[in-house]
């Protein structure tokens, strides 16, 4: 693997063999491509675009090429009380099944796929194979020599030498509710109240009876998203459960209007703006199953928001609250509704009684973990009288360790120009800690993942994960071994069991097989570094090439983005098929399509984090354009004076951005379902990235400067706009405002409007066909083809 991420050469010429692939129906492609001028074109100016080259391109779509690569996963499932773990890995035909003992250091098959399939096969009167057996996953029954699996809603049960296998009952079913600890109760909501369902006998319990519509128990309704999934956290002896009232009286209402014959139905729910005054709060309370009985915490009610973004769960998981392991002490964290202040406080779930132990503030925002949608990192530790503590207070994101009782620090428990990522395991009685960390290793790519361990005390900080490349690591339950999967972005997973006392490896357990992927041609991304806007700063990203790529002709340039702050465009730095979903096919096009993590975006430093903080319309575009400016000067073949742009919800944003206020550098752009307007989407995102919604004594507000329908008449490229009508995430009305805008403006502009869909329609074949229509209609110049349809051979 690469000991580092170096600037990219040149790349040689493309074998013969690819070539031979596309000297065809492509010829004329590449011809038309090598004539263009410096300028966006108009549909029709010259010949069509061969229809050859669509249905290429479609075989490069995420959902394709996934399929190609083989024994490149091996997630751990571990048996319960053991070490002992299965793990199921694609393989060409289907998928194997093998079990892992990492104390004898054996890996075999988990059991006889073929006469599991034979004698399922013959139990249920349908035909199985080995390969494609009807269950992704499974549990370990009598002590191993048995599998239990549900299908077509039965749990089955074979003996892993597939002589017996027969329906033993009905599939468990949780219902969208939360198991408890012992497996012995879920929890779940209903008409506005929790509830409890026996899974043994199926028996049901209301726990509160005083929970009406906005002001119910374990409310999953967040503005942007909405469930009947309880929000909750069991305490470990699963006798009581820590949860809230969500008070949503009185918050202003957003609407929707679903299409339907003969007229539109009506849509609406509680959705809270920036410029608020009433938003929802919540209201804690911890629910004790004997009785039942319910105990109010003795606290003002809190926002409703997690220390790390975004939303108040993890899963099954509320975020920000954690039971000591005897249950007799409840923590949580309280944050801002600016997202400046983070408090933990105990309460004792027996009274309700409340004490604030420790709060940190900072002047942008604060943040529990370096990520996103990390769960928050810190932890309880009762029985040491202490808390870990995670805080960004000199720049980089680490941990420390306090006294429980008085909220004074103990000690530093990390340190340095690097960031700790996710707590994976703490064991108090050995006072050792594990954790991912990033930017740690001189000469790495700085946003790989590695594994760490460290006492408290922070002595012995040691390296778990030496080999160059990305980790993503998973440990077993007592922390004695951990499976990493290690990769580059062009280097295949290798997926390794290890030890953790020294990192040292047990046995490799898959090498991932590129050799579909390889004959097909994908190319695997190009990493590079280049400076931000300040000269001083770098940057990363990867760029992305066709599959008969010539570095002889010049390519139009797409940038693929998602600004964040949550998060940036690239994604993972593992080996991965999809990028911002269609790059690659968009790639196979015959453009250059450019992924970077600008300013603004996680995992560096937190002023790197925060750098466009109070104008969140600033998008990283700046950094964007000098890196790609500093790509193309050693890069001939990149043609900046064709350069497009596209992006859904945030990436939509910055798309219309990116034209709105670079229209000198960014000539066509595809934005979909973008939040236009901050003002107009969700409280708790502008609030936190861009700042407190403050009105001025001129009557303007500090949410103006990032609002797209205000830069409307700067608009002198190709622009496409389009959302769902039912985007109950990011809703419709800003991209309204825009394009109200841009009418006022007289300027010229393209709209697709996806009745019905909500926030997630950007993978759709339609929203993606579209998308090449455009980018090879204005900046290739030429004609699609017309209504290309999927589904034919390339």
């Amino acid at each position: 693997m690469k000991d580092r991420i170096p600037d990219d050469s040149i790349p040689s010429e493309p074998s013969i063999m690819s070539r031979r692939i596309f000297s065809g129906a492509l010829a004329l492609s590449l011809l038309l491509t090598a004539e263009l001028g410096a300028q966006p074109f108009e549909a029709g100016t010259l010949a069509p675009f061969p229809v050859e080259r669509y249905q290429r391109a479609e075989r490069f779509l995420t959902q394709h090429v996934t399929p190609l690569l083989y024994r490149a996963d091996a997630t751990p499932v571990w048996a319960e009380g053991g070490e002992r773990f299965w793990y199921r890995t694609r393989v060409p035909g289907g998928f194997h099944f093998y079990a892992v003992d990492p104390d004898r250091g054996t890996r075999a098959p988990a059991f006889d796929q073929g006469a599991v399939a034979t004698a399922l096969s013959a139990a249920t009167g349908n035909p199985h194979e080995a390969l494609t057996l009807p269950f992704a996953s499974f549990s370990w029954a009598e002590g191993g020599a048995a599998i239990q699996f549900t299908v077509q809603g039965g749990l089955w049960q074979c003996d892993t030498t597939g002589r017996t296998c027969a329906r033993i009952g009905n599939a468990p079913a949780v219902g969208g509710g939360v198991l408890s600890p012992d497996g012995r109760h879920v929890a779940f909501r209903r008409n506005h109240n929790l509830w409890i369902r026996s899974v043994e006998t199926g028996e049901e319990r209301a726990l509160t009876e005083d929970g009406v519509d906005r002001y119910g128990y374990a409310t999953d309704s967040q503005g942007w998203r909405q469930s009947n999934q309880p929000i909750l956290l069991w305490s470990p002896d699963s006798r009581s459960m820590a949860t809230f009232r969500l008070d949503e009286r009185g918050v202003e209402e957003v609407h929707l209007l679903r299409t339907a014959e003969p007229r539109p139905q009506l849509v609406s729910w509680p959705y809270a703006l920036p410029s608020d005054s009433v938003v929802p709060m919540v209201e804690r309370v911890v629910v004790h199953l004997e009785g039942p009985r319910i105990v109010t915490l003795d606290t003002e009610p809190d926002h409703q928001r997690a220390s790390s973004c975004c939303g108040m769960a993890r899963g099954d998981i509320w975020a920000d609250v954690a039971w000591s392991d005897d249950a007799r002490t409840l923590a949580f964290v309280s944050v801002s509704r600016d997202y400046r202040t983070a408090t933990l406080r105990v309460a004792n779930p027996e009274t309700g009684a409340v004490r604030t132990v420790y709060s940190e503030s900072h002047p942008s925002f604060f943040e529990s973990h370096a990520g996103e949608r990390g769960l928050p990192n810190w932890r309880l530790l009762a029985d040491q009288g202490a808390f870990l503590w995670f805080s960004q207070r000199d720049g980089w994101g680490h941990l420390f360790l306090y006294d429980l009782e008085t909220g004074e620090l103990r000690n530093r428990v990390t340190g340095g120009d690097w960031n700790v990522l996710d707590i994976l395991h703490l064991d108090p009685a050995n006072a050792t800690l594990y954790f991912t960390g990033v930017g740690r290793e001189p000469g790495e790519d700085p946003y790989w993942f590695n594994l760490y361990r460290v006492g408290l005390d922070g002595e012995g900080l040691t390296l778990l994960t030496p080999e160059a490349g990305h980790h993503e690591v998973t440990l077993s339950p007592s922390a004695d071994y951990f499976v990493s999967r290690t990769s580059t972005f062009d280097t295949p997973p290798v997926i390794t069991l290890r030890r953790t006392s020294d990192g040292s490896v047990v046995q490799i357990l898959e090498e991932a097989d590129t050799s579909e992927l390889d004959a097909l041609g994908w190319q695997a991304p190009r990493p590079f570094r280049a400076k931000a806007r300040d000269g001083v700063t770098d940057v990363y990203g990867i760029y992305l090439v066709p599959s008969d790529f010539d570095p002889s002709r010049r390519y139009p340039v797409i940038n693929a983005i998602y600004p964040g702050p949550q998060s940036g465009s690239v994604g993972t730095r593992a080996y991965a098929l999809g990028r911002r979903g269609q790059a690659h096919a968009l790639a196979e096009l015959g453009f250059i399509v450019v992924l970077i993590d600008a300013m603004g975006t996680p995992f560096r430093s937190k002023a790197f984090h925060t750098a466009y903080y109070g104008d969140m319309g600033d998008n990283g575009l700046p950094d964007h354009i000098t890196a790609m400016r500093e790509l193309a000067a050693s890069r001939p073949y990149m043609d900046l004076d064709r350069v497009g742009i596209y992006g859904h919800s945030g990436g939509g944003f910055a798309t219309a951005a990116a034209l709105l206020r670079h229209p000198e550098f960014f000539h066509v752009g595809v934005a979909g379902a973008g939040n236009h307007d901050n003002a107009g989407y969700t409280f708790y995102w502008g609030e936190k990235y861009h700042g407190p919604f403050e009105r001025q004594a001129n009557g303007t507000h500090s949410y103006e400067v990032q609002a797209n329908h205000l830069q409307a008449e700067n608009l002198v490229g190709r622009l496409l706009l389009s959302y769902g009508t039912m985007d109950n995430n990011v809703h419709p009305n800003t991209t309204l405002l825009l394009i109200d805008r841009l009418i006022a403006a007289n300027k010229d502009f393209d709209v697709i409007v996806m009745p019905n869909r909500g926030h997630g329609y950007a993978g759709e074949a339609y929203a993606v066909r579209r998308t090449w229509d455009y980018f090879v209609t204005h900046l290739l110049g030429v004609t699609p083809p017309r209504e290309f349809t999927w589904g034919g051979e390339g």
